[in-house]
């Protein structure tokens, strides 16, 4: 890796002290598990009795421009495979994020069901997906104070759900990712909940290693399209499309086709706000070492593929799980490995995906890319558990590399001791940015006060 040389519950507040940090701790990723089904009532808050958020000071995150590239990288086995997942511990009493200079976190929602992932209703209403439950819960911080007191039940598996994950709108219908479906319902601006159990416009294969179950799904900035993530359903077997793929559609799940391929688990899915590229976040593959394989974030385009799982990075580094005589089982696919646009940290668990394109950041941030890392299992050190930044150029491209925008969940990389596990990112029309974070049931609000 090369670091280029420039560069408590409700109401909790973070804000950016001024003792410098400019540590790098690595975090961890363990397996998911699926949960029950249960439903509970729906509450709500009177907005006047809800608390305004507090403040509380923290260390200042001094961050430093990332980047990994294939030549970096060590060659399969020169490290063994850990397998240490992550010891979750209670939010501590005096917990401390880092955050760069004049950033300030809110808690916007608490007591959730591990929050996954977000969507912004066409009313500014926040869902958020508590998949054990098979629920999708609304939130609204009516009074605009930066904590959500109204949460409502949006869907629940009266409404079919089943282990749900992404959501999109598109006019007058509410696309939602199941792990074995693709469902569509009626949708109303102003909708508080969903009615019916919506219509199947597509099927998808389930489960999966390590519960490479989520199903993101994006509605296309023209309105025509849906795209579709699905993971592969092993650590690195061969398997049959559409596993290890983005999968295109007309919105009425017609004319469905293989977007991109070589994908071992795509899971954020965002087109850029000014060139409409879609771009994805990836886990790579277990088993190779400490440093392998990295997970990605890239561009995706029309009949790519991305290696996996015969190579990883570039054509020329083969996957030794599918190696005879020193060649690739498959040469044909081997040669077509793209080399993504940003690698990360191997391990991370690059989830959650949001590219910034409100006002109120600094404005180096604006149409980059944030990232959330949910953490390592297969790692000695853990790394992951924050969330990063990918910074654009003005042509509308990745520069190649990343760097920190929020830490502090990880206390202990030896254990991996953390107390969050980011997943889902939402930017907010007034220019703040949500964090769901699945280990203690908080979703934070980002925002810069300068």
């Amino acid at each position: 890796m090369i670091r280029l040389p420039f560069l408590t519950l409700l109401g909790l507040a973070v804000v950016a002290c001024r003792t410098a940090d400019t540590s790098r701790a690595a975090p961890s990723i363990s397996p998911s598990s699926t949960g029950s089904v249960q439903i509970s009532e729906q509450t709500q808050t009177n907005a006047a009795q809800a608390p305004a958020a507090k403040l509380m000071p923290t260390a200042v995150l001094s961050p430093q421009p990332i980047a990994i590239t294939p030549a970096s990288l060590p060659k399969p086995y020169a490290s063994s495979s850990a397998s240490k997942s992550p010891n979750v511990i209670p939010i501590p009493p005096t917990p401390t994020l880092k955050v760069p200079t004049g950033f300030v976190v809110t808690i916007f929602a608490e007591g959730l069901d591990r929050p996954r992932w977000l969507a912004l209703t066409p009313t500014g209403d926040v869902l958020v997906t508590e998949t054990r439950q098979n629920r999708i819960q609304l939130l609204r911080d009516a009074n605009k104070d930066g904590v959500a007191e109204v949460k409502k039940t949006f869907a629940s598996s009266q409404n079919s759900l089943n282990i749900p994950f992404g959501m999109s709108f598109s006019n007058d219908a509410f696309f939602l990712g199941n792990t074995a479906a693709v469902l569509r319902f009626p949708y109303t601006k102003g909708q508080e909940q969903l009615q019916g159990t919506g219509t199947k416009i597509t099927d998808l294969p389930g489960g999966g290693y390590n519960q490479h179950w989520t199903r993101n799904v994006v509605v296309s900035p023209d309105r025509t399209k849906l795209y579709v993530s699905i993971g592969s359903q092993s650590n690195a077997d061969e398997e049959p499309l559409p596993r290890a793929s983005v999968q295109v559609m007309n919105l009425d799940g017609s004319d469905r086709q293989t977007f991109a391929s070589g994908l071992r688990n795509p899971v954020g899915l965002a087109f850029h706000p000014t060139t409409r590229d879609l771009y994805a976040t990836v886990n790579e593959r277990d088993g190779l070492g400490d440093d392998l394989v990295p997970d990605y974030f890239t561009r995706l385009q029309t009949g790519q593929f991305y290696g996996w799982p015969y190579a990883y990075m570039t054509p020329d580094r083969l996957d030794p799980n599918h190696v005879q005589n020193g060649r690739s089982s498959r040469p044909d696919l081997a040669a077509q490995t793209r080399t993504p646009d940003v690698l990360f940290q191997a391990h991370s668990a690059a989830l959650g995906l949001q590219f910034y394109n409100g006002q109120t950041f600094p404005a180096k941030y604006r149409n980059g890319a944030f990232v959330a890392f949910r953490g390592s299992w297969n790692r000695d050190r853990g790394t992951g558990y924050k969330i990063v930044f990918v910074p654009f150029s003005a042509e509308g491209r990745p520069q190649g590399y990343y760097e920190d925008f929020l830490t502090g969940f990880l206390v202990n990389p030896s254990g991996p001791d953390t107390w969050g596990r980011p997943v889902g990112l939402l930017a907010l029309p007034d220019g703040s940015l949500l964090l769901t974070e699945e280990a203690n049931g908080r979703i934070y609000r980002i925002q810069y006060k300068g």
